[in-house]
Protein backbone atom coordinates (compact mmCIF):
# COMPACT_ATOMS: atom_id res chain seq x y z
CA UNK A 1 0.00 0.00 0.00
CA UNK A 2 1.66 3.21 -0.83
CA UNK A 3 1.50 5.80 1.38
CA UNK A 4 -0.92 8.89 1.22
CA UNK A 5 0.18 12.41 0.27
CA UNK A 6 0.88 14.81 3.17
CA UNK A 7 -1.57 17.23 3.35
CA UNK A 8 -0.25 20.87 3.64
CA UNK A 9 -1.45 23.54 6.92
CA UNK A 10 -5.37 24.29 5.16
CA UNK A 11 -4.11 28.17 4.49
CA UNK A 12 -1.43 27.28 3.05
CA UNK A 13 -3.50 25.05 0.90
CA UNK A 14 -5.84 27.23 0.38
CA UNK A 15 -3.34 30.41 -1.06
CA UNK A 16 -2.66 31.70 -4.36
CA UNK A 17 1.38 32.14 -5.26
CA UNK A 18 2.57 35.43 -6.29
CA UNK A 19 2.85 36.05 -9.79
CA UNK A 20 5.79 38.10 -11.11
CA UNK A 21 6.15 40.14 -13.78
CA UNK A 22 7.56 38.31 -17.23
CA UNK A 23 10.61 37.58 -17.68
CA UNK A 24 11.41 36.89 -21.08
CA UNK A 25 13.56 34.83 -22.76
CA UNK A 26 16.32 35.56 -25.59
CA UNK A 27 17.08 38.64 -27.20
CA UNK A 28 16.08 41.49 -28.73
CA UNK A 29 13.48 42.59 -25.73
CA UNK A 30 12.57 46.41 -24.50
CA UNK A 31 11.67 45.19 -21.06
CA UNK A 32 9.28 47.96 -19.39
CA UNK A 33 7.50 45.61 -16.90
CA UNK A 34 9.39 44.94 -13.68
CA UNK A 35 10.77 48.52 -13.12
CA UNK A 36 14.37 47.17 -13.22
CA UNK A 37 17.07 49.99 -13.12
CA UNK A 38 18.20 50.42 -17.00
CA UNK A 39 21.49 51.11 -15.87
CA UNK A 40 24.76 49.00 -14.79
CA UNK A 41 25.46 49.05 -11.15
CA UNK A 42 27.90 51.26 -9.30
CA UNK A 43 31.75 50.09 -10.22
CA UNK A 44 32.14 50.34 -6.55
CA UNK A 45 29.81 47.65 -5.81
CA UNK A 46 31.28 45.42 -8.92
CA UNK A 47 34.99 45.77 -7.15
CA UNK A 48 33.18 44.46 -4.29
CA UNK A 49 32.35 41.66 -5.26
CA UNK A 50 35.52 40.96 -7.26
CA UNK A 51 37.54 41.32 -3.98
CA UNK A 52 35.70 39.31 -2.12
CA UNK A 53 36.21 36.48 -4.99
CA UNK A 54 40.05 36.76 -4.56
CA UNK A 55 41.93 33.55 -4.15
CA UNK A 56 39.92 31.78 -6.23
CA UNK A 57 36.74 32.64 -4.43
CA UNK A 58 38.45 31.11 -0.96
CA UNK A 59 36.07 33.39 1.22
CA UNK A 60 32.66 31.51 0.00
CA UNK A 61 33.63 28.52 2.18
CA UNK A 62 33.16 30.28 4.97
CA UNK A 63 29.35 32.02 6.05
CA UNK A 64 28.56 35.61 6.06
CA UNK A 65 28.30 37.89 8.75
CA UNK A 66 25.46 36.51 10.44
CA UNK A 67 23.83 39.97 10.85
CA UNK A 68 24.75 41.26 7.68
CA UNK A 69 27.17 44.33 9.60
CA UNK A 70 28.61 45.35 6.06
CA UNK A 71 25.08 46.53 4.78
CA UNK A 72 23.63 47.06 8.24
CA UNK A 73 26.92 49.87 8.80
CA UNK A 74 26.45 51.56 5.20
CA UNK A 75 23.03 51.89 5.57
CA UNK A 76 23.30 53.50 8.96
CA UNK A 77 25.97 55.83 7.08
CA UNK A 78 23.38 56.42 4.41
CA UNK A 79 20.63 57.67 6.19
CA UNK A 80 22.57 59.03 8.91
CA UNK A 81 20.76 56.05 11.35
CA UNK A 82 22.04 53.96 14.25
CA UNK A 83 23.54 50.58 12.83
CA UNK A 84 21.95 48.60 15.92
CA UNK A 85 17.93 49.53 14.61
CA UNK A 86 19.20 48.34 10.84
CA UNK A 87 18.06 44.48 9.89
CA UNK A 88 19.26 43.38 6.35
CA UNK A 89 17.04 40.92 4.50
CA UNK A 90 17.48 39.10 1.12
CA UNK A 91 16.11 41.98 -0.51
CA UNK A 92 13.27 43.90 0.68
CA UNK A 93 10.50 41.46 0.23
CA UNK A 94 12.52 39.02 2.81
CA UNK A 95 12.55 42.00 5.63
CA UNK A 96 8.25 41.72 4.84
CA UNK A 97 7.86 38.56 5.15
CA UNK A 98 10.04 38.78 8.35
CA UNK A 99 7.38 41.87 9.57
CA UNK A 100 4.74 39.52 9.20
CA UNK A 101 6.03 36.21 10.90
CA UNK A 102 6.39 38.30 13.91
CA UNK A 103 3.64 40.94 13.93
CA UNK A 104 0.52 39.25 12.05
CA UNK A 105 -0.95 35.46 12.37
CA UNK A 106 -4.59 34.00 13.33
CA UNK A 107 -6.50 36.77 14.45
CA UNK A 108 -3.69 39.74 14.37
CA UNK A 109 -4.78 41.20 10.39
CA UNK A 110 -2.47 42.69 7.86
CA UNK A 111 -3.74 46.30 6.57
CA UNK A 112 -2.69 47.36 3.48
CA UNK A 113 -3.71 50.30 0.55
CA UNK A 114 -5.66 49.18 -1.87
CA UNK A 115 -4.16 49.16 -4.61
CA UNK A 116 -0.67 48.35 -3.59
CA UNK A 117 2.19 46.00 -3.78
CA UNK A 118 0.28 42.45 -4.65
CA UNK A 119 2.87 40.01 -2.50
CA UNK A 120 1.79 41.51 0.88
CA UNK A 121 -1.64 39.38 0.68
CA UNK A 122 0.46 36.48 -0.19
CA UNK A 123 3.13 36.74 2.93
CA UNK A 124 -0.15 37.27 4.97
CA UNK A 125 -1.94 33.90 3.64
CA UNK A 126 1.28 31.93 4.36
CA UNK A 127 1.08 33.04 8.29
CA UNK A 128 -2.77 32.43 8.21
CA UNK A 129 -3.18 36.40 8.37
CA UNK A 130 -6.67 38.12 6.99
CA UNK A 131 -6.10 40.98 4.68
CA UNK A 132 -7.84 43.96 5.27
CA UNK A 133 -7.72 46.89 2.52
CA UNK A 134 -8.31 50.22 2.56
CA UNK A 135 -9.11 52.27 -0.32
CA UNK A 136 -7.11 54.89 -1.89
CA UNK A 137 -9.61 57.47 -3.15
CA UNK A 138 -10.12 58.50 -6.55
CA UNK A 139 -8.09 61.92 -6.06
CA UNK A 140 -4.81 59.62 -4.94
CA UNK A 141 -5.59 60.83 -1.16
CA UNK A 142 -5.67 58.42 2.13
CA UNK A 143 -7.99 58.62 4.74
CA UNK A 144 -5.61 58.11 8.21
CA UNK A 145 -8.81 57.73 10.47
CA UNK A 146 -10.02 54.70 7.84
CA UNK A 147 -6.36 53.10 8.69
CA UNK A 148 -6.26 53.78 12.39
CA UNK A 149 -9.61 51.96 12.64
CA UNK A 150 -8.77 49.28 10.21
CA UNK A 151 -8.28 46.52 12.93
CA UNK A 152 -4.92 45.76 11.50
CA UNK A 153 -1.41 44.89 13.64
CA UNK A 154 1.00 46.01 11.13
CA UNK A 155 -0.18 47.86 7.85
CA UNK A 156 1.63 48.28 4.90
CA UNK A 157 1.94 51.73 3.44
CA UNK A 158 3.59 52.08 -0.23
CA UNK A 159 5.33 55.10 -0.68
CA UNK A 160 5.49 55.68 -3.41
CA UNK A 161 2.63 53.50 -4.32
CA UNK A 162 2.92 50.79 -7.01
CA UNK A 163 1.24 50.71 -9.07
CA UNK A 164 -0.50 53.84 -9.12
CA UNK A 165 3.06 55.85 -9.11
CA UNK A 166 1.85 58.68 -6.96
CA UNK A 167 3.26 59.78 -3.65
CA UNK A 168 2.07 61.27 -0.42
CA UNK A 169 4.14 63.40 1.69
CA UNK A 170 5.78 62.71 4.97
CA UNK A 171 3.48 65.03 6.94
CA UNK A 172 0.76 62.83 5.69
CA UNK A 173 2.36 59.69 6.86
CA UNK A 174 2.72 60.83 10.56
CA UNK A 175 -0.71 61.61 10.58
CA UNK A 176 -1.18 57.82 9.41
CA UNK A 177 1.47 56.72 12.15
CA UNK A 178 0.11 59.19 15.15
CA UNK A 179 -2.89 57.64 14.93
CA UNK A 180 -2.59 54.00 13.61
CA UNK A 181 -2.43 51.76 17.05
CA UNK A 182 -0.06 49.27 15.49
CA UNK A 183 3.06 48.60 13.69
CA UNK A 184 3.35 50.74 10.06
CA UNK A 185 5.53 49.92 7.48
CA UNK A 186 6.27 52.37 5.04
CA UNK A 187 7.47 50.39 2.21
CA UNK A 188 10.29 52.63 0.38
CA UNK A 189 11.09 50.72 -2.73
CA UNK A 190 11.14 53.86 -5.05
CA UNK A 191 11.59 56.76 -2.30
CA UNK A 192 15.14 57.74 -3.91
CA UNK A 193 12.62 58.71 -7.25
CA UNK A 194 10.84 60.67 -5.10
CA UNK A 195 10.96 64.16 -3.61
CA UNK A 196 10.99 63.54 0.44
CA UNK A 197 11.28 60.10 2.33
CA UNK A 198 9.78 58.91 5.58
CA UNK A 199 13.59 57.73 7.23
CA UNK A 200 12.83 60.61 10.06
CA UNK A 201 9.37 58.97 11.12
CA UNK A 202 11.66 55.31 11.77
CA UNK A 203 14.06 57.53 13.50
CA UNK A 204 11.65 59.24 15.84
CA UNK A 205 8.52 57.31 16.41
CA UNK A 206 8.21 53.94 18.20
CA UNK A 207 5.61 52.62 15.51
CA UNK A 208 7.26 53.54 12.49
CA UNK A 209 9.42 50.97 10.22
CA UNK A 210 11.18 52.06 6.87
CA UNK A 211 11.72 49.46 4.07
CA UNK A 212 14.17 49.79 1.50
CA UNK A 213 15.45 47.92 -1.62
CA UNK A 214 18.80 47.95 -3.15
CA UNK A 215 16.54 46.91 -6.70
CA UNK A 216 15.83 49.65 -8.01
CA UNK A 217 17.66 52.65 -7.93
CA UNK A 218 20.74 50.63 -6.57
CA UNK A 219 20.39 48.26 -9.58
CA UNK A 220 20.68 45.16 -7.69
CA UNK A 221 17.59 43.01 -8.86
CA UNK A 222 19.63 39.99 -9.44
CA UNK A 223 21.64 40.54 -6.05
CA UNK A 224 18.66 40.58 -3.59
CA UNK A 225 19.88 42.65 -0.64
CA UNK A 226 17.19 44.96 1.33
CA UNK A 227 17.07 46.53 4.72
CA UNK A 228 14.84 48.01 7.26
CA UNK A 229 15.39 51.15 9.23
CA UNK A 230 13.31 50.10 12.67
CA UNK A 231 12.60 51.36 15.68
CA UNK A 232 15.11 49.24 18.44
CA UNK A 233 12.54 46.32 19.46
CA UNK A 234 11.08 46.04 16.52
CA UNK A 235 15.06 45.54 15.26
CA UNK A 236 15.55 43.14 18.02
CA UNK A 237 12.18 40.96 17.10
CA UNK A 238 12.81 40.69 13.59
CA UNK A 239 16.60 39.60 14.71
CA UNK A 240 15.26 36.31 16.56
CA UNK A 241 12.96 35.43 13.36
CA UNK A 242 15.32 35.81 10.52
CA UNK A 243 17.14 33.00 8.76
CA UNK A 244 20.91 32.99 10.41
CA UNK A 245 22.92 33.87 7.61
CA UNK A 246 19.80 35.57 5.45
CA UNK A 247 21.84 37.68 3.13
CA UNK A 248 25.18 36.20 1.17
CA UNK A 249 28.29 37.46 1.15
CA UNK A 250 28.28 38.89 -2.63
CA UNK A 251 25.26 40.41 -1.91
CA UNK A 252 26.04 42.31 1.43
CA UNK A 253 29.36 43.33 0.32
CA UNK A 254 28.17 44.76 -3.47
CA UNK A 255 25.08 46.54 -1.58
CA UNK A 256 27.31 48.48 1.10
CA UNK A 257 29.60 49.75 -1.72
CA UNK A 258 26.56 51.04 -3.63
CA UNK A 259 25.61 52.80 -0.36
CA UNK A 260 28.56 54.82 -0.40
CA UNK A 261 28.72 55.24 -3.77
CA UNK A 262 26.32 58.45 -3.93
CA UNK A 263 27.80 59.95 -6.86
CA UNK A 264 26.65 57.18 -8.91
CA UNK A 265 23.73 57.38 -7.30
CA UNK A 266 22.74 60.98 -7.97
CA UNK A 267 23.65 60.62 -11.17
CA UNK A 268 21.36 57.55 -12.34
CA UNK A 269 18.96 58.79 -10.31
CA UNK A 270 18.66 61.66 -11.92
CA UNK A 271 19.24 60.29 -15.23
CA UNK A 272 15.84 58.49 -14.88
CA UNK A 273 14.07 60.96 -13.32
CA UNK A 274 14.57 63.13 -16.46
CA UNK A 275 13.75 60.00 -18.83
CA UNK A 276 10.64 59.72 -16.97
CA UNK A 277 9.50 63.36 -17.68
CA UNK A 278 10.18 63.13 -20.93
CA UNK A 279 8.01 59.64 -21.34
CA UNK A 280 5.47 61.21 -19.43
CA UNK A 281 5.35 64.63 -21.45
CA UNK A 282 5.41 62.47 -24.48
CA UNK A 283 2.49 59.90 -23.87
CA UNK A 284 0.22 63.03 -22.76
CA UNK A 285 1.41 64.53 -25.96
CA UNK A 286 0.07 61.44 -27.70
CA UNK A 287 -3.21 62.18 -25.36
CA UNK A 288 -2.74 59.53 -23.16
CA UNK A 289 -3.90 60.22 -19.14
CA UNK A 290 -0.40 59.82 -16.99
CA UNK A 291 -1.07 59.45 -12.96
CA UNK A 292 1.62 61.49 -11.24
CA UNK A 293 4.75 59.80 -11.29
CA UNK A 294 7.14 59.54 -7.94
CA UNK A 295 8.67 56.14 -9.02
CA UNK A 296 10.87 54.68 -11.61
CA UNK A 297 7.27 53.91 -13.46
CA UNK A 298 4.80 55.83 -14.88
CA UNK A 299 0.95 54.24 -14.94
CA UNK A 300 -0.58 55.73 -18.19
CA UNK A 301 -4.37 55.18 -19.78
CA UNK A 302 -4.02 54.71 -23.62
CA UNK A 303 -6.21 55.90 -26.23
CA UNK A 304 -5.71 56.08 -29.73
CA UNK A 305 -8.02 57.66 -32.38
CA UNK A 306 -10.54 55.12 -32.37
CA UNK A 307 -10.49 54.01 -28.98
CA UNK A 308 -11.93 55.74 -25.56
CA UNK A 309 -9.89 54.85 -22.06
CA UNK A 310 -11.43 51.21 -21.10
CA UNK A 311 -9.64 47.83 -19.95
CA UNK A 312 -10.02 46.59 -23.62
CA UNK A 313 -8.38 49.38 -25.04
CA UNK A 314 -5.36 48.60 -22.18
CA UNK A 315 -5.50 45.31 -22.97
CA UNK A 316 -5.38 45.59 -26.80
CA UNK A 317 -2.46 48.14 -26.43
CA UNK A 318 -0.26 45.71 -24.25
CA UNK A 319 -0.61 43.04 -26.49
CA UNK A 320 0.47 45.15 -29.62
CA UNK A 321 3.30 46.16 -27.83
CA UNK A 322 4.47 42.92 -26.58
CA UNK A 323 4.69 41.39 -30.22
CA UNK A 324 6.87 43.70 -31.19
CA UNK A 325 8.85 42.61 -28.64
CA UNK A 326 8.00 45.48 -26.02
CA UNK A 327 6.86 44.42 -22.33
CA UNK A 328 4.79 46.47 -20.47
CA UNK A 329 2.59 45.82 -17.65
CA UNK A 330 -1.51 45.70 -16.77
CA UNK A 331 -3.25 45.78 -13.21
CA UNK A 332 -6.47 45.26 -14.74
CA UNK A 333 -8.55 43.84 -11.88
CA UNK A 334 -8.89 46.96 -9.79
CA UNK A 335 -10.77 50.42 -10.79
CA UNK A 336 -7.85 52.88 -10.54
CA UNK A 337 -5.59 50.46 -12.68
CA UNK A 338 -7.93 48.77 -15.00
CA UNK A 339 -7.79 51.23 -17.72
CA UNK A 340 -3.82 51.44 -17.52
CA UNK A 341 -0.36 50.60 -18.60
CA UNK A 342 2.30 50.45 -16.03
CA UNK A 343 5.73 51.62 -17.82
CA UNK A 344 9.14 51.20 -16.52
CA UNK A 345 11.42 54.17 -16.96
CA UNK A 346 14.10 52.80 -19.59
CA UNK A 347 16.71 54.06 -21.50
CA UNK A 348 16.24 57.28 -23.76
CA UNK A 349 16.81 54.79 -26.40
CA UNK A 350 14.25 52.32 -24.70
CA UNK A 351 11.75 55.26 -24.17
CA UNK A 352 11.92 56.23 -28.03
CA UNK A 353 11.93 53.06 -29.13
CA UNK A 354 8.33 52.63 -26.97
CA UNK A 355 7.15 56.06 -28.32
CA UNK A 356 7.12 55.28 -31.26
CA UNK A 357 5.85 52.08 -31.16
CA UNK A 358 2.97 53.68 -29.43
CA UNK A 359 2.23 55.98 -32.20
CA UNK A 360 1.81 53.35 -34.26
CA UNK A 361 -0.45 51.60 -32.14
CA UNK A 362 -2.63 54.81 -32.00
CA UNK A 363 -3.28 54.91 -35.87
CA UNK A 364 -4.32 51.36 -36.03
Amino acid sequence: MSPASPSANPHVAAMSAYVPGEQPQGGGWVKLNTNENPYPPSLRALEAIRLALVNEGAALRLYPSPDSSPLREAAARFHDFDAARVVAGNGSDDILNLLIRAYAGPGRPVGMLDPSYSLYPVLAAAQGAEVIRVPIADDFTIDPAAIARCGASVFFLTNPNAPLGVSFTPAVVRKVAEVFPGLLVVDEAYASFAEGDCVALARELPNVVVTRTMSKAHALAGLRAGYALCPAAVAALLHRVRDSYNLDRLAQVAAAAALDDREWLNITVGQIRSTRDRLIAGLRQLGWMVNPAAGNFVLAAPVSTSRAASPETAAHCFEFLKARKILVRRFPNHRLTEKSLRISVGTEQETDVFLAAVAVWMEG
